[in-house]
């Protein structure tokens, strides 16, 4: 039997986390991890970030809705290094114009315009991107590995999980087996993987 740790799903209920020894809130302290725990992903329990049994009276299912962003591969090409762009992927986390908002710019168009800062800063912000939606394109591997725990939780958002099994395969193209977010609030439309509903919906912790 693999010690690998695991992330499984459980039908209309929680996330149940296998062999995890690294988990963090959103204000970066450590959280104990016990080696079977169940994570809510409904939006609705007392005690997040466990389950405590909310999505029964929530009616929480496993699938539905429509996907925020498309499934689709845009590339966008700079003179030394190109970036490539999923939006289906993107959590909304927004760690690119924290880092390099003169490189990764939402009120501008093209909104990645790679040679306006260094390979260095491109490197950085692909890497600090938790769900992959950004990668360096035509790089293999695809994805830079940050320096982060098993699961870190983001305020408001969702679980940023790095080197775990997934739920599930991948579900979009160019999607990192290594690096993902999976939803918490229970809104998204490509459960179990965050599409960014939390911020739309404006979903809160409390």
């Amino acid at each position: 039997m693999s010690d690998a740790p695991i992330i499984q799903e459980r039908e209309n209920g929680p996330l149940i986390v296998k062999g995890v020894t690294q988990m963090r809130d959103a204000q970066g302290n450590e959280i104990a991890c016990k080696p079977v725990m169940a994570l809510c992903r409904c939006g609705q329990s007392k005690n997040k970030p466990f389950c405590d049994g909310s999505h029964k009276d929530a009616g929480f299912e496993s699938r539905g809705g429509t996907p925020a962003g498309r499934d689709r591969l845009i590339t966008y090409a700079g003179q030394d290094v190109s970036v490539s762009y999923n939006p289906l992927l993107c959590s909304h986390a927004a760690q690119c114009g924290k880092l390099a908002k003169h490189i990764f710019n939402p009120a501008e168009k093209p909104w990645v315009q790679p040679d306006k800062g260094t390979v260095d800063e491109v490197k950085e912000v692909v890497a600090a991107c938790p769900s992959g939606a950004l990668a360096l394109a035509d790089v293999d591997p695809p994805h830079l590995m940050p320096d982060r725990v098993q699961i870190q939780i983001e305020e408001n958002g969702p679980y940023w999980v790095l080197d775990v099994t997934a739920p599930v395969p991948p579900q979009a193209e160019n999607m990192s087996e290594q690096k993902f977010v999976l939803c918490r609030c229970g809104q998204s439309g490509n459960k179990p993987y965050c599409d960014g509903t939390h911020r739309d919906a404006k979903w809160r912790d409390a």
